[in-house]
């Protein structure tokens, strides 16, 4: 998709022009320079819709289509009402086939053009998702090829990165539509592997069951012994700037997910492919940076393997030893994730990171806390704290804290080794696995982002939504700003 920026609504450029307005505005800002044949169309066209959420649809044969629609009150049309008319609107220009169309909607109160430009684009590009690629018939294409946004303060800088975490986004969600017998961890592998191809700024080392062994992940090696598939462990690198500690982005990436011998149940397990989108949003993110060039530096590490039952597979009651030195009795195997995690954070430590973020769909249990609006996310560090809550309200990816206090720790302790990978009772089980992974991380700066209600869109129509990149690019983002 191809998105521009334009300073005033033009005729002769596009198939279609969409127009929206307020009733309790004037919208002649919006129609400046505008031919006097459009103002007149449209006036009158605004004269057939009167209550929010209508439109209405004009077509003539020699001159573009035009939609116009009715966004509410100028004092109610906020981010929300901004996403939802785009909600609204996109499935109308789809249908219609039309090649190239121009949007021009009033400008928010709350928020700068800068702000607004990127939303839209995000929303527009999330509609036009489609993932085809093992449909032989009835294939949704889009004839849709250009978009062009007509918001005259907004800047071509903050187009460019919305077009560029739009890239990543689309990586993250075709990964994680991927199935499974597809997307191995060799197949991650060879994804980030093609992006170090594309950027010379991106450089990629993957380990195999060999060198995973040298290394001592005894704790990810124990969930990949129940696999034929063999496990990757990936470090993904890019640099964008000299002599600066890295961010380093730790993505769970369990391609599938049958809980090992604590065995899921079987209705829906078909989502379990999603359980690799903690590493496929890493691998987003890493694309963002090189495409924008952000003059920073930032580590990937992405644990990759498969959880299934088998005569290899981990037990209910074995002991492992991590990367760290920690013992861990594993009494549910389907805590599969905290225990590939465990030996990525400790491999952390090497680069000296100024901090390091997590991303996992991790547990069912931030499902039932915050369903899947709002990602979880855990931190003993309050400025840290911070600043996630702030790049979620400036990305509009919606992020919550969650408390991490020492208390619920007690809950992991046990009797034959140092920890227990999970909990004899269901209280509080997004906290205690962040207190799992809380123990591999003393010694740099860390939060965890559980992602399980917000990577993917559960049910019939299920599809991945490539959540959280745009927090995390704009994590990156701050960073940048404020060094």
């Amino acid at each position: 998709m191809d998105y521009v920026l334009s300073q005033s609504i033009e005729t002769n450029k596009n198939d279609c022009i969409v127009v929206g307005f307020c009733n309790d505005t004037q919208f002649d800002h919006q129609l400046a320079n505008c031919s006097p044949e459009l103002i007149k169309q449209l006036t009158q066209l605004s004269k057939k819709i009167h209550e929010k959420g209508d439109w209405v649809w004009q077509t003539e044969i020699n001159t573009p289509s035009v939609l116009l629609f009715h966004c509410g009150k100028q004092s109610e049309f906020d981010a929300t009402a901004l996403t939802q008319n785009l909600i609204d609107i996109t499935p109308l220009i789809i249908k219609q086939k039309v090649k190239s169309v121009q949007i021009s909607l009033p400008p928010l109160i709350a928020n700068s053009p800068d702000w607004q430009i990127k939303q839209m684009l995000l929303q527009i590009d999330a509609q036009c998702y489609e993932f085809n690629d093992f449909k032989t018939t009835n294939k949704k294409n889009s004839a849709l090829k250009t978009v062009d946004f007509c918001l005259p303060e907004a800047s071509q800088e903050a187009l460019n990165t919305g077009k560029a975490t739009t890239e990543g986004v689309r990586l993250t969600r075709w990964l994680g539509d991927l199935p499974a017998n597809h997307c191995t961890p060799t197949f991650l592998s060879l994804q980030a592997k093609n992006l170090a191809k594309q950027h010379s700024n991106i450089t990629v080392t993957v380990f195999g069951r060999d060198e995973m062994q040298n290394l001592g992940m005894g704790a990810l090696l124990a969930v990949a012994q129940g696999s034929i598939e063999p496990p990757r462990f990936i470090e993904i690198s890019y640099t964008g700037a000299n002599k600066q500690a890295p961010i380093v982005l730790v993505g769970k990436g369990v391609t599938f997910d049958a809980g090992g011998i604590s065995l899921k149940p079987a209705p829906s397990m078909e989502e379990m492919k999603y359980d690799m989108c903690g590493a496929a949003s890493v691998l987003g993110t890493i694309k963002v940076c090189a495409l924008l060039n952000l003059p920073i530096n930032v580590v990937g590490l992405i644990p990759s393997t498969e959880n299934l039952p088998s005569g290899t597979a981990i037990k209910p009651g074995d002991v492992v030893t991590s990367l760290s030195g920690q013992t861990i009795e594993i009494i549910n195997t389907d805590a599969e994730g905290r225990l590939i995690l465990a030996d990525a954070l400790t491999y952390a430590e090497r680069f000296k990171p100024s901090w390091v973020i997590d991303i996992a769909t991790l547990t069912g249990a931030m499902v039932i806390s915050l369903g899947y609006v709002t990602t979880g996310f855990m931190t003993a560090d309050d400025q840290l704290a911070a600043i996630i809550a702030k790049a979620s309200a400036e990305s509009n990816d919606k992020a919550w804290r969650l408390p991490l206090d020492n208390a619920y720790q007690e809950a992991l302790d046990s009797p034959v080794a140092d920890m227990l990978n999970s909990t004899f009772d269901r209280s509080a089980g997004s906290i205690t696995a962040a207190c799992f992974l809380s123990r591999f991380t003393k010694n740099y700066r860390w939060a965890h982002l559980d992602i399980a209600g917000t990577a993917w869109v559960s049910g019939k129509n299920r599809q991945a939504t490539g959540r959280p990149v745009p927090l995390l690019v704009e994590l990156l983002l701050h960073v940048i700003h404020t060094r």
